[in-house]
């Protein structure tokens, strides 16, 4: 098995249901993480699924919306559920990625400055090598302090500018999967 793996954080249609979705950037972020899920199945990298669950709204279980991001194909690996942030908090990925010998992660899904974000930090912090797949992630406008709305990529790229060199390298698509490649 590799030591290198592809995390999909929270590619659920519990989005769909809350009130900031917008799907402008949605055909875009669909072609990215099917092309990273592709790729890193054409080279056998273990594929994790992680999501998101609440009690109650469209995070339960009970909503039906806890499943698979229509207009995604992906066949995971394994499946971790979350109730936290970071993917890594009381879900079981740590001690199955150190199980298994992954050491470098490979970081994609909604939100690109919440879970994804705090997934990588997350794991950088606990000596993982993460790459973070900006173009992979998705996430809606946001308007801060200031009443200023900042775009999507607006805040993908701040993401990415705060991760870089500090907590992850950040990389295309093709550049992961070259990377992974090279790894193995």
């Amino acid at each position: 098995m590799s030591d290198t793996a592809l995390i999909v954080i929270d590619v659920q249609e519990s989005f769909r249901h809350r009130p900031y979705w917008d799907e402008a950037d949605l055909a875009r972020y669909l072609e990215r993480q099917q092309a990273l899920i592709d790729g890193a199945a054409a080279q056998d990298l273990p594929i994790i699924q992680i999501f998101h669950v609440e009690d109650t709204g469209p995070f339960s279980k009970e909503s039906g919306h806890v499943r698979t991001f229509e207009g995604l194909s992906i066949a995971p690996t394994r499946i971790f559920e979350k109730r936290r942030h970071s993917a890594l908090v009381g879900s079981g990925l740590d001690v199955w990625l150190t199980t298994h010998g992954i050491r470098n992660l490979i970081i994609s899904g909604i939100r690109t400055e919440q879970c994804c974000e705090t997934t990588t930090r997350h794991a950088s912090d606990l000596g993982f090598k993460v790459t973070y797949v900006a173009e992979a992630t998705l996430t809606f406008k946001m308007t801060d302090a200031d009443g200023i709305t900042r775009s999507p990529a607006d805040i993908r790229r701040h993401t990415a500018m705060v991760l870089e060199h500090r907590f992850a390298r950040i990389a295309t698509v093709e550049e992961a999967l070259g990377q992974a490649r090279l790894a193995a």
